[in-house]
């Protein structure tokens, strides 16, 4: 019988430092790639609970139009308090109370489950005074981190400088970048003139 002899070779550290390095590098290059496309999986989120809103919203003014009942109405309709816009919303049972906070919720801003429909609970988006004179481009939405006509800020929540969501009555919705947050012919100043809820 003959003895085979089977030369083991290990790894040397040299070898094992430039795999290492290899792989570094690979992942520096990916991570903010990953980084953008979850950004922006977040955003389409938010995009998605946004119209949601709106669509509660509008399904709301549908039902209070032919009675003129103004507890079903847009909120400048309605007072233009954030407490009696949400409360007409759950009231009326066009969202329940978790459904509604959820769909205020994106990471970095989380409304608990339950909690009271305030103003003073945080949320990812501002709702804008909007009244049935208003035309259908008047934005009704935006996300929090959005201030018209203003770069975005790195710290700003929910989305920081990646970008930004905006809704309008008609129900329509667009996500854009931190560049278009300054471009007065991606999102007018005249679609702004309602103030925030508060």
């Amino acid at each position: 019988m003959k003895n085979i002899k089977r030369s083991l070779r290990a790894f040397t550290l040299i070898e094992l430092l430039v795999v290492i390095s290899i792989i570094a590098i690979l992942a520096s290059i990916a991570l903010p790639a990953i980084m953008g496309a979850q950004a922006k999986g977040q955003m389409a989120q938010a995009l998605s609970n946004a119209q949601q809103i709106a669509k509660a919203q509008y399904r709301m003014v549908l039902d209070g139009v032919p009675t003129g009942d103004t507890n079903m109405a847009w909120p400048a309709d309605m007072g233009g308090s954030w407490s009696t816009w949400a409360t007409a919303l759950v009231g009326g049972q066009y969202l329940t109370t978790n459904d509604f906070n959820k769909m205020l919720s994106v990471p970095g801003v989380l409304r608990p489950p339950g909690t009271a429909i305030t103003a003073a609970t945080p949320s990812a988006f501002n709702v804008y005074n909007v009244s049935i004179t208003n035309i259908g481009t008047q934005v009704f939405m935006t996300t929090a981190n959005f201030t018209n006509g203003t770069p975005l800020s790195p710290a700003a929540k929910p989305f920081g400088d990646k970008g930004f969501v905006v809704v309008r009555m008609d129900t329509s919705a667009q996500m854009y970048t931190a560049a278009q947050a300054t471009n007065t012919n991606m999102v007018p100043a005249a679609d702004f003139t309602a103030p925030k809820l508060q």
